[in-house]
């Protein structure tokens, strides 16, 4: 049977899912480039390959995250394995980043919280290469993940650590402490919706008002943080008060929120004493 061309194939997918999705899944599936596909329109896929791309549209057509279909996503200047055991990084978390790139020196010491597929330590490492950066993370799945980006990237001023928050990093003291928690209400209907319903469910929510390992994090960052060190937290849009109040309660000084492209609050941050 003789197959349509590359361009009656995305023509159909582009009616089923975002005409963006169906040529990166496309892409993937020939291992070409954007610049290959513009000008190979009406070249034709092997049959098997063109069985690997229906069957990754229909999965995109049920919902799956597109990241996880490829097992890739950028992030920052890198390009990360995901899998369904890491949350997907997201371009707002790159402000968490560059806040991070402002406070800490190079030779100075970092921690990253939850690393998931080690996106933020990664960054971080990759820009302060004589730094020394440890994440840590509750999924052993999650961290060889992230062994596995930093090992594929190069990187190898990060070290990962299997434990919750700072369990893993008993009597250490950081220049700066960064973390993407979990802040998604428990009862939030965005977590049945969209590409959220095949996230883990561990990386997204805490607790009825989201806080919940925002304020576990903030209760024992100064222990673990150097005289003048930083702590810094992703968050949601509308929890810049709260997270604040946290800080300022904790006796963080020059505590602030930084908001994202889209002028949202993201990130708070706070400065030990």
């Amino acid at each position: 049977m003789n197959l349509p061309p590359i361009r009656e194939l995305l023509a159909d997918a582009s009616r089923r899912i975002d005409p963006i999705d169906a040529e990166w899944l496309l892409l993937h599936v020939i291992d070409r480039s954007h610049t290959w596909l513009f000008s190979n329109r009406d070249a034709v896929l092997g049959h098997e390959q063109a069985r690997n791309f229906e069957s990754l549209v229909q999965r995109r057509e049920q919902g799956e995250p597109v990241a996880y279909l490829t097992g890739r996503r950028g992030f920052w200047s890198l390009d990360l394995e995901v899998t369904p055991a890491t949350l997907i990084p997201r371009p707002e978390t790159e402000l968490l980043v560059e806040l991070a790139l402002e406070k800490l020196m190079d030779g100075g010491s970092a921690a990253d919280l939850g690393t998931g597929s080690g996106a933020i330590a990664l960054a971080i490492a990759h820009e302060r290469k004589q730094s020394r950066v440890i994440a840590t993370d509750a999924s052993r799945d999650a961290l060889e993940v992230a062994q596995r980006n930093a090992e594929r990237l190069g990187i190898a001023n990060v070290e990962f650590r299997h434990g919750e928050w700072f369990s893993p990093l008993q009597g250490q003291r950081f220049d700066l402490i960064a973390s993407n928690p979990p802040y998604i209400a428990v009862d939030d209907p965005h977590l049945v919706e969209g590409d959220l319903r095949f996230e883990p469910a561990s990386a997204l929510s805490s607790g009825s008002d989201g806080l919940d390992d925002i304020r576990i994090i903030v209760a024992d960052a100064p222990a673990h943080l150097q005289a003048g060190g930083w702590l810094m937290l992703e968050h949601g849009y509308d929890q810049g008060d709260g997270v604040r109040a946290l800080l300022e309660r904790a006796g963080f000084a020059d505590v602030a929120t930084r908001r994202d492209l889209e002028g949202r609050d993201r990130v708070t941050l706070g400065r030990w004493r």
